[in-house]
């Protein structure tokens, strides 16, 4: 597992005195105000103060004290420790799950998770088929019966008209 994930990136400056405006990678942004450190292009940097602006973060970042300095790192993506905190019961880091193996129920490989895309209603993961086909499957009960990261393997129940 990956000792850093990416947390969000900076998409702009925020005011003049140095604050970015940062697009997060995450379902709660009420993260960022637990996260004291950062990592911003493998430099480790100290979190002054967090706030939100509509669905964006804005970060003060010590060390980054004027709008010039906060420019230069437009575009720029952020990573933080993995959390010690243990996720909730069936919810996954993306990182932890790209990659990993896709099965049916009926063992018959599907190919590999290679993006996830968050619809609001529910996450859909992007499968690669080994003949280089994009398998789209809503990331429901219904649907994903089994994640299991150790062994990099999700099992997965095909319904009627999914693919």
């Amino acid at each position: 597992m990956q000792e850093k994930l990416e947390i969000g990136k900076i998409v702009n400056t925020f005011g003049i005195k140095g604050e970015v405006k940062v697009y997060p990678y995450t379902d709660d942004i009420n993260q960022f105000k637990k996260i004291k450190k950062v990592y911003i292009n493998n430099e480790e940097k100290e979190i002054e103060s967090v706030k939100f602006h509509k669905n964006n973060v804005i970060l003060k970042i010590k060390g980054i004290d004027n709008m010039t300095e906060a420019e230069n790192l437009r575009n720029t993506v952020i990573e933080a420790n993995r959390s010690n905190k243990k996720l909730p019961e069936n919810t996954y880091y993306i990182a932890d799950l790209i990659d990993l193996d896709v099965y049916t129920d009926e063992n018959n490989f599907l190919g590999k998770v290679k993006d996830i895309y968050n619809t609001g209603a529910n996450d859909i993961y992007s499968i690669e088929t080994p003949e280089g086909k994009e398998i789209l499957l809503p990331a429901i009960k219904d649907v994903i019966k089994q994640i299991d990261i150790e062994n990099k393997k999700i099992i997965v129940h095909i319904l009627k008209g999914l693919i």
